[in-house]
């Protein structure tokens, strides 16, 4: 069932413009230096289909919770994707947003500046100022209370948010929220299911950081359930003035 993205409204940024682009089940939240909207749709709709192709030709890629290896021929972003599930030790699937918002976020930064890519709570950033990223983190009494700070000299930076109450995505976990915060946008996407997949409890908190910290080209992360947050790495986290 769609969930209407409220969060995206948050935080208004009136130096950068805002835009939508859907193409299928793929739904990006995009803010650029200007409209880039047509840029964009022909990004997704390139990506996408260079996807579908390969998918097409191997099926198991698409189905297997597990990691599978990238033909030899595959396309970048394939190979992106089966090198970051291995590392996180998932399904190739399970980095398909954050792979989809780093593609078309890296390559509009050719033409702004500065770029914000958001899809399905994944996001590509590069920015050259601070920004306050908010975290929604379903009922946890935390949601649109804590954000994260990032500076503009640590991006380009993936954010990737994994949950086990929100959303339509598949976690076997009971995180209200696992962020994670890596240069590869592709690994933070896969490595958020990965550590999410393992918060059960509160009491799971600490297992999940120091599987983190094993993964290996991770800057941070933070997981919330309910009232409890861990949080390891890079991390810096900044009080919103916002109603969730």
């Amino acid at each position: 069932m769609y969930q209407p993205r409220t969060y995206r409204h948050w935080i208004k940024d009136k130096d950068l413009v805002t835009f939508n682009v859907t193409v299928k089940e793929t739904d990006l939240y995009i803010r650029a230096t200007s409209d880039l909207k047509s840029k964009a749709q022909e990004l997704v709709v390139k990506y996408r289909r260079m996807l579908e192709k390969y998918i097409g030709g191997h099926p198991l890629f698409i189905t297997s919770l597990e990691p599978v290896a990238a033909a030899d021929d595959a396309p970048p972003l394939v190979t992106e994707m089966a090198e970051a599930a291995k590392k996180a030790g998932v399904g190739p699937m399970a980095a398909v947003a954050g792979a989809i918002a780093e593609a078309v976020g890296s390559e509009l930064a050719a033409l702004s500046q500065e770029v914000i890519v958001e899809n399905g709570g994944d996001i590509y950033l590069k920015s050259l100022k601070q920004r306050l990223i908010g975290i929604y983190a379903g009922k946890s009494p935390l949601t649109g209370r804590v954000g994260l700070e990032i500076e503009g000299e640590d991006t380009p930076l993936g954010i990737c948010t994994s949950s086990g109450t929100v959303g339509h995505s598949l976690s076997y976990g009971q995180a209200d929220a696992v962020i994670v915060l890596s240069p590869s946008t592709v690994l933070a996407d896969a490595a958020a299911t990965a550590i999410g997949n393992r918060i059960l409890k509160s009491e799971d908190i600490p297992g999940g950081i120091e599987f983190a910290r094993s993964i290996g080209g991770l800057k941070g992360i933070v997981i919330i359930l309910g009232e409890q947050v861990g949080v390891w790495g890079k991390v810096k986290l900044g009080e919103m003035a916002v109603e969730a």
